[in-house]
């Protein structure tokens, strides 16, 4: 379970999903593959959910109904595709997209996080290094006792501590309550240029769902609507979701989103293709890799803007503590003058 969530974990689904798909593709009966995947997987990592699912099939439920009773650990979008595979008899390819899909996430989360941690780490350096050097200048011209300075640098460490750990369990609880996504949703989709990252992995989230949604035969607006709730995006989604009356209305999936402003031109036009030519679920796929190249290339600027950020914190921090230093030593030689 997620700390901000309690949904599974992407690396959770990425081993159920995968282990589920390979056991039902070879003739295993769904039933007795919950069994036996359930049993090799590590406690609190989806064994109690699939025992539920196996429990409520045994006695007589559907695997889409035992799938949406465990709404609360499961995303919506693993529900909505076992239950469309299973309606559909097309459950062993869906296991195989979700297997897929989830190890794609899990891959974009891991590269995010590789390209993240040396910036981080610049920043944490500057942090205690900084604070450091900044309480051992305002000890110059003082008596200096070193087990009372390391004292007062470690009480005030653990007050930076503290703060940092209500925060965290602050946003927890918004997060939990339903009000931080709209927090964090505003910042990520409007401050650059950390919204250019989140809006290109939010529509790379949402064509490759559309596509697995429609290709398991979900009716479209529903997969629209399932889709549109994947990019975990309130901002985003709205717009999204504001192209389902349009297509109630009868208009085309092109004609629908041509207002929603999250829609590049080269993907409208890979939508325009697909519906033409009708292979709209091949060409959904390829707009959400399109997206994720562009998402990877705008974490690379992202990464590069945020070291140069860290790196010109840090020469502002080195700068103040060089020009404090000099004035209290000049301010001392003066008054011995």
């Amino acid at each position: 379970m997620g700390v901000f969530s309690s949904k599974l974990s992407t690396a959770a689904l990425v081993v159920m999903s995968r282990q589920l798909a390979t056991s039902y593709s070879a003739g295993i009966p769904i039933l007795r593959s919950l069994e036996l995947v359930g049993q090799h997987l590590p406690r609190g990592q989806g064994r109690e959910v699939l025992a539920a699912m196996h429990d409520d099939i045994q006695n007589g439920s559907t695997l889409g109904k035992a799938a949406n009773r465990q709404a609360a650990a499961l995303p919506r979008l693993f529900i909505e595709l076992v239950a469309s595979g299973e309606v559909g008899g097309k459950l062993d390819v869906i296991l195989r997209d979700l297997a897929d899909y989830y190890e794609d996430r899990l891959a974009m989360r891991r590269m995010i996080v590789r390209i993240m941690s040396y910036p981080m780490l610049q920043l944490a350096a500057a942090w205690f290094l900084g604070t450091f050097a900044l309480q051992a200048i305002s000890q110059v011209g003082k008596a200096f006792d070193l087990g009372a300075f390391i004292r007062s640098y470690l009480r005030f460490q653990a007050g930076a501590a503290l703060i940092a750990g209500t925060l965290v369990l602050l946003a927890v609880a918004l997060s939990r309550a339903g009000v931080f996504k709209w927090i964090w949703g505003y910042v990520a989709t409007y401050m650059w240029p950390i919204a250019s990252v989140t809006k290109k992995f939010a529509m790379a989230r949402f064509f490759r769902s559309l596509s697995l949604l429609l290709g398991a035969g979900m009716p479209i607006t529903r997969a629209v609507e399932s889709s549109a709730a994947v990019t975990t995006n309130p901002y985003i989604q709205r717009d999204l979701l504001s192209a389902v009356p349009r297509i109630m209305d009868g208009q085309t999936l092109v004609a629908a989103f041509a207002p929603c402003k999250y829609l590049t031109p080269q993907t409208r036009e890979m939508m325009v293709v697909g519906e033409e030519s009708g292979n709209l679920e091949a060409m959904l796929r390829k707009a959400s890799d399109y997206e994720l190249q562009e998402a990877n290339q705008a974490v690379n600027i992202a990464t590069r803007v945020g070291e140069v950020v860290i790196i010109l914190g840090v020469g502002a921090v080195v700068g103040y503590i060089v020009i404090t230093f000099y004035m209290k030593y000049l301010g001392q030689f003066n008054e011995l003058l």
